[in-house]
């Protein structure tokens, strides 16, 4: 008996020392008997079956997304491919850029179709500020219309004659093209500075007027200029440009109404059609040509109806498209 109450000992001290060194398993709740996925419930359940068949490079993503709220799913077959019926509003598409060219059809003629750019207003954004006395813009590519503007200063007896003192040139998207102060050749009388914004202070950096005048007349060439009275621009530029290349908002017979005089002004143009206000202080060319070339934009199928009626031996001799290359069969 001795012997097995010494044996007995020693089992009971192993058996201490061996539960000793695990560590205490923790207390059962009430609810412990109920099984996991009955208490997560069928959603989380179906979430499980469905990580389970996932690559761990899948989960992994989206694990890192978090609790992010998930987007509406599309409604139809979910493997068709999307087709844009129209080109994206900020721009020509790609694609649509290369068929317009392969069939001779101008940028700005795809924007007219799709209104690109007419959202709001959007060539006078704030978005899109003007970069004076820059000169060319750089690697500017320039389509088939522009809109000029000039703010002069008052040169002569009483200063009552015009000399340039800032000419502005933007593309068919109201995007800056060119920009310059201009130093008179003449002495100054009258800066007119609350009206032209032109200072004395601007002449510093200013360019020449024969440098001026020839970067501007190589913009001319060949494109339909836009503008408001836009020959008297030409006259201090001292350039010519033929009349069917010209399209002026202040001779437009569709603005007469808003004229109290022999034309409207550009100020009322702009209040009554598009809705904005200019020239409040002092004026800026940059956005003088804006809001011209907006203006044609806006209604250029009436501009080109009363160009093809002032000039209808114009229309007669543009090709017809289509028959580039074609020849006729002679009968036999």
């Amino acid at each position: 008996m001795i012997e097995l109450s010494a044996n007995w000992k020693k089992l009971q001290a192993k058996i201490k020392a061996e539960s000793a060194s695990k560590p205490a398993a923790p207390k059962r709740k009430a609810d412990d008997s109920v099984p996991d996925q009955a208490k997560e419930g069928p959603k989380k359940r179906r979430k499980q079956q469905q990580d389970r068949g996932r690559k761990p490079a899948q989960l992994s993503r989206d694990s890192s997304k978090g609790d992010q709220p998930k987007a509406k799913p599309s409604m139809g077959n979910t493997q068709s491919s999307k087709i844009d019926a129209v080109p994206p509003k900020h721009g020509i598409s790609p694609s649509l850029a290369v068929w317009a060219a392969d069939n001779d059809i101008s940028p700005e003629s795809i924007a007219e179709a799709y209104g690109l750019g007419l959202q709001a207003n959007s060539l006078l954004s704030t978005d899109n500020p003007g970069r004076p006395n820059e000169g060319l813009a750089p690697e500017v590519q320039v389509g088939k219309y522009i809109a000029i503007d000039c703010e002069m200063v008052g040169v002569g007896d009483g200063g009552y004659e015009d000399e340039l003192a800032r000419v502005s040139v933007v593309d068919f998207h109201g995007k800056q093209v060119y920009d310059s102060y201009v130093k008179p050749r003449r002495r100054v009388v009258d800066w007119r500075t609350h009206v032209s914004g032109v200072a004395p202070k601007h002449m510093a950096n200013a360019r020449t007027f024969d440098e001026v005048q020839a970067q501007i007349s190589e913009l001319l060439k060949g494109r339909i200029v836009v503008g408001h009275d836009v020959k008297h621009d030409l006259r201090v530029l001292e350039l010519d440009h033929p009349g069917k290349m010209i399209r002026d908002t202040a001779k437009f017979s569709g603005f007469r109404k808003y004229g109290n005089g022999p034309k409207p002004a550009l100020r009322v143009l702009a209040r009554e059609l598009l809705g904005v206000e200019i020239q409040a202080g002092k004026h800026s060319s940059l956005e003088d040509a804006r809001v011209a070339m907006l203006l044609f934009r806006k209604h250029k199928p009436a501009f080109d109806v009363e160009h093809a009626n002032r000039y209808p031996d114009e229309a007669k001799s543009k090709p017809k498209k289509g028959n580039k290359g074609k020849k006729t069969k002679k009968k036999r």
